[in-house]
């Protein structure tokens, strides 16, 4: 993939510029932009249309520039202005790497995503790469892939830009893991549904426009088979949201309990086949795992790379600490297993792109990925439980605005949010017949 090359570019200073409208910084045409089109060739040693590396170079560019320059004053005040951000980022062409270009997407397939992914993982938070990839791999899969002309035009197409911000609304109180046991409902009145119920842990849920809802739709006795993912504006009179919900970690982005109360919406906001919901939600999960794998990739890489350099600086007892085979040696086996997840990840994506069914290789790299993050930055309980990269960096470790601690609190989410460890572990279970 494209990140571990274009990683090792030098990348041109340049001051950093707030609030521009356009796409680089400055009135520089690149080569793509001349061109007018992308060349053909291989990605990253994989197979397809060359990401060109121009297109990269222009997301570190504006990550640079018009993103972490202001995140700590984003993750102080607990909030990223979405809106202003997700406009930019639409421009660049990030939310819709692999979606249909006829409403606002790229059209290229879906290693091009996981290239961006990479290097999204660039920001120094995991709350607003989380944020981003709600918008380009958790909300909109489904709709694009199966929603009507009408759907896309209405919803998808302004979404891809970053005019619209979208949430995905599956967890409540009750069902988070278990998707199918939520209770939202939208029964049908007349050729409306009414939605009641509600939807806890939604990122985006306080800037969002619009939710990608999973809801009951029929009294069908299969959990799998009566339920429908339903386009709905939140703007929508009996649609009320929480204030933010306060969390460990991933401050700057919002998240919220949203409420519906009677809502009325036209079917035709069903995306695709009414009780086929469940089955799209799960198509929607394996993308959003491949995705988090990717954009832990880099900060993971970050972390070693950041406590080598620390390390090697700080001296204790007339030595350098990564002088010590214990730390060195350590270092070395978190390298060894962040390779080990990246060649699972590409794998996955390459068995994808053949149209093979890749569930058992996502829930095995989501599982390893937010496991490896938690033992990078010291939040894992494992064989060597005082031996990773936040136990090296000392007091200065346990400060909070160090970015190992903030990756610490943030990356813990991982093995929760997405599928828990314990349901990848159960989906392997089953692909390995171990259980029904």
């Amino acid at each position: 993939m494209q990140g571990r090359l274009t990683q090792r570019k030098k990348r041109n200073e340049a001051d950093v510029v707030h609030g521009q409208d356009d796409r680089t910084g400055n009135d520089e045409k690149l080569e793509w932009e001349k061109d007018g089109d992308l060349p053909i060739g291989i990605a990253g040693g994989r197979t397809g249309r060359l990401m060109d590396i121009n297109r990269l170079i222009m997301t570190i560019k504006f990550i640079d520039r018009n993103i972490n320059p202001y995140v700590d004053e984003w993750e102080a005040q607990k909030h990223f202005p979405a809106r202003t951000l997700f406009k930019k980022l639409g421009s660049l062409g990030i939310f819709g790497v692999n979606k249909p270009a006829g409403y606002g997407g790229l059209g290229l397939d879906f290693s091009y995503s996981i290239a961006v992914a990479e290097e999204l993982g660039r920001i120094n938070c995991a709350a607003i790469p989380m944020a981003i990839a709600v918008q380009s791999d958790m909300a909109t899969p489904a709709l694009a892939a199966h929603g009507s002309d009408y759907l896309k035009r209405e919803f998808l197409d302004a979404t891809l830009k970053g005019e619209l911000v979208a949430c995905l609304g599956v967890s409540e109180a009750c069902a988070g893991s278990d998707v199918a046991a939520i209770r939202t409902t939208a029964r049908w009145h007349g050729s409306d549904l009414i939605i009641d119920g509600s939807k806890q842990w939604i990122t985006n849920g306080t800037q969002a426009d619009w939710i990608c809802l999973l809801a009951n739709t029929n009294d069908n006795p299969s959990p799998h088979r009566n339920k429908s993912l339903i386009c709905l504006s939140l703007n929508e009179p009996g649609v009320h949201r929480s204030n933010r919900i306060e969390k460990l970690g991933m401050h700057s982005s919002d998240t919220a309990e949203i409420y519906f109360d009677s809502v009325r919406v036209p079917s035709r906001n069903i995306i695709g086949e009414e009780g086929h919901g469940f089955r799209y939600q799960m198509l929607q999960f394996q993308d959003e795992r491949l995705v988090a794998i990717a954009v832990l990739l880099e900060p993971m890489q970050k972390i070693i790379d950041m406590t080598i350099t620390y390390t090697r600086q700080r001296r204790v007892f007339n030595k350098s600490v990564l002088d010590n085979q214990t730390v060195h040696y350590r270092l070395a086996e978190l390298q060894t297993d962040i390779e080990a997840v990246r060649s699972l990840l590409y794998r996955a994506v390459m068995e994808r792109l053949l149209g093979k069914d890749v569930t058992m290789l996502a829930s095995m790299g989501k599982l390893k990925a937010s496991r490896l993050a938690r033992a990078v930055t010291d939040s894992c309980i494992q064989a060597f439980p005082d031996k990773n990269c936040l136990q090296f960096w000392g007091g200065n470790g346990y400060e909070w605005n160090n970015l190992v601690s903030r990756y610490h609190r943030d990356f813990r989410l991982f093995s929760i949010a997405g599928g828990c460890d314990e349901v990848m572990l159960r989906i392997i279970s089953k692909r390995m017949n171990m259980i029904k």
